[in-house]
């Protein structure tokens, strides 16, 4: 089923071109990242899609409709980076507030089930204040997730907080994503591929490329190898003494990006760990294909 759809789509501020040309389409499904530098885009198509802005080129639709429809506010939630809940009221009777107007029958019940999948629900009668900002991350997902929308957008949903709440809210878009789809839009590009099916890349107002996360390489084959740093050159030798390999490239954090002819050597892997381990290099992690960063902005 087909969520947004977006035909030569442009916005201008004054003289600056924020968005050019934009054709893409978001299918129910699986979650979507939404990437590219600072003043790419990525928020003014997020504002474009939510409706809060009109093109100043193009049409884009959600479920059929302008975004400004009022049937579309019911199936579409967003939530952008610096969103904030009145510091005056409690949670609860916000939460509530926003589950009737999505016309949500049973708008208590809503709020305490939202909460709880945030793992909130003893803080129902707390103002906002009194959350840490990880917290209150997660109190505004849970305003996403009332009614259960099926588009859900997230702008930087995980900037700025701890670890143990970044995960926790993966796990939630990970878990919620059979009934919603979300478009999430981050700078941590290996977070969004722990969750993300498909990337859609941005960059000076232009769509770069819309594509799955998982690359097909054709006929090349791509690993990733995590070195041992003290080891960095004899592991860049070992690598490079394997029949079959195409390309070496590192990076500063001892990461091996290794390109190897899979048509003619499809036992590449094997061998090298052989390697490895009959030079006694040790290693933390191999695996198939590039990074998500790698696939963005490798050079060759």
């Amino acid at each position: 089923m087909e969520l947004v759809r977006c035909e030569n789509l442009g916005k201008r501020y004054g003289r600056l071109q924020a968005l050019s040309g934009i054709n893409l389409t978001i299918e129910q499904g699986k979650p979507v990242a939404l990437v590219g530098p600072n003043g790419a885009g990525k928020t003014t198509l997020m504002s474009l899609i939510g409706g809060f802005i009109r093109p100043s080129a193009g049409t884009v639709t959600v479920c059929g409709k302008t975004p400004q429809d009022l049937s579309v506010k019911r199936r579409l939630s967003v939530l952008p980076q610096d969103a904030r809940l009145d510091p005056n009221f409690s949670i609860g009777s916000q939460l509530t507030l926003y589950a009737k107007l999505r016309g949500v029958d049973k708008p208590d019940t809503e709020v305490e089930k939202a909460l709880e999948l945030v793992q909130l629900q003893d803080r129902i009668k707390s103002k906002p204040t009194e959350l840490s900002h990880g917290m209150s991350k997660r109190l505004l997902i849970a305003q996403c997730l009332l009614g259960q929308p099926e588009i859900i957008l997230l702008d930087e949903p995980t900037a700025g907080i701890d670890p143990p709440n970044a995960k926790l809210i993966r796990d939630l878009i990970a878990a919620e994503s059979g009934s919603s789809t979300f478009v999430v839009s981050s700078h941590n590009l290996d977070e969004l591929e722990k969750i993300c099916e498909k990337v859609i890349h941005l960059s000076d107002g232009k769509l770069i490329s819309e594509a799955s996360i998982t690359e097909d390489t054709g006929d090349w084959g791509f690993l990733t190898l995590q070195a041992d740093s003290s080891a960095d050159q004899s592991t860049r030798q070992i690598i490079e003494s394997v029949k079959g390999l195409v390309n070496l490239n590192t990076n500063q954090h001892s990461e091996f990006t290794i390109e190897f002819d899979a048509v003619r050597h499809p036992q590449f892997h094997i061998a090298l760990l052989q390697k490895l381990a009959d030079n006694n290099i040790q290693y933390k992690k191999l695996t198939n294909g590039r990074t998500l960063e790698q696939r963005m902005y490798s050079q060759n």
